[in-house]
């Protein structure tokens, strides 16, 4: 294994959540007077930090969200991840093999704590991620696509930068790999190729990351 650490998204590349998070998102949205359909949720909000669906908004409309939207909109999430939430196929596949092989990983997320541990309890995955493997953009001052996630999560994992991959598949997730000078496949299950173009790799499935990893 050339890579010291493999640091990976958890929206869409651990959890399938983007498509839940997304349509919840894109109606509470329109809901509060900000038309936003899910596709354009998706463009604009997919892999960021929930500060940045704030700055936009204001930045657009000239209004700022309510205070408690955070805490509305992570309560209607989640308790539609109780019903639907699901494991990306494969992903326990590619950690059993990381596991097999010794290769250290964390995940490293624009989401909060309480939203990566709801989702790793619901699907299973939280046996594979104990609390030193799991760092939220709430653990720095910038969420993707600075760099300052990826390279907290490093430094705390012992790994160089530039011995370090990145698992993504959201073009502000590879903005910070590259930013913080990462290697960084790119997960196309939901993602256009295009928009993921600067990687090192693209992928389609688990099955072909795993293949990847060796």
């Amino acid at each position: 294994m050339r890579y010291d650490l493999i640091l990976f998204d958890n929206d869409g590349v651990l959890v399938d959540s983007e498509p839940i998070s997304n349509r919840h998102l894109a109606a509470y949205l329109t809901e509060l007077g900000h038309p936003t359909t899910y596709d354009e949720s998706i463009r604009d909000y997919m892999g960021s930090a929930m500060h940045r669906v704030h700055d936009i908004v204001l930045e657009r409309s000239g209004e700022r969200l309510p205070v408690d939207f955070d805490d509305v909109f992570h309560a209607r999430v989640f308790a539609a991840f109780e019903e639907e939430l699901r494991p990306v196929a494969g992903v326990e596949g590619v950690l059993e093999k990381l596991t097999a092989d010794g290769v250290p990983y964390c995940v490293a997320s624009s989401g909060s704590h309480e939203r990566i541990r709801v989702g790793h309890r619901v699907t299973g995955l939280d046996r594979w991620f104990d609390d030193d493997r799991i760092f939220s953009s709430q653990d720095v001052g910038r969420g993707k696509p600075a760099p300052d996630l990826f390279l907290h999560a490093a430094e705390r994992m012992g790994a160089a930068p530039e011995r370090c991959l990145v698992v993504e598949d959201s073009p502000l997730g590879v903005q910070a790999a590259r930013a913080a000078g990462m290697d960084v496949y790119g997960f196309t299950a939901m993602t256009p190729p295009e928009k993921l173009a600067d990687t090192d790799q693209l992928f389609a499935s688990m099955g072909e990351l795993a293949d990847l990893l060796v």
